[in-house]
Parts: C-alpha cells; structure tokens; sequence
C-alpha cells in the first residue's frame, strides 16, 4: 500500500528540530546549521521565516561526514 494515507500516516512521524536544537545536537553554532542549510548539505523546511529540520536529516548527514573522514 502506497498512497496518500501511508505518506500522511509516514509525515506525521517525522520530528521536526529548531535551528537551535540541530546546532546543540551537533555541538555547532547556529550559524553552521544555516550555511548547510543553505548550502543544500542539510534538507529543512522553511515555515514562515525560521527553518525546521528533520531529525533524520541530521543523521543521516552525520553518517555521511564520519565515513568522509574516516
């Protein structure tokens, strides 16, 4: 089953974080969160004139930086 009502039912599981709380979470300033979002390294959702990301949009960005260090 793949329709409107699973993507609705998948949608209203996502958490949405606050700039501030992606930049706590990854021990950053606001400011970064803001130059990945922009710079198309994170997904977010623009509401109005404040940014809400999903939460895993962040991990799976954090993936991604260890195995480009490592």
């Amino acid at each position: 089953m793949t329709g409107p009502a699973q993507t609705e039912e998948r949608l209203a599981e996502v958490r949405f974080l606050t700039v501030a709380e992606v930049a706590a979470l990854m021990r950053v300033s606001k400011m970064t969160v803001y130059r990945l979002v922009h710079g198309g390294e994170l997904s977010a959702v623009r509401v109005g004139r404040s940014f809400r990301v999903p939460e895993h949009a962040v991990h799976t960005y954090l993936r991604g930086a260890f195995s480009q260090t490592a």
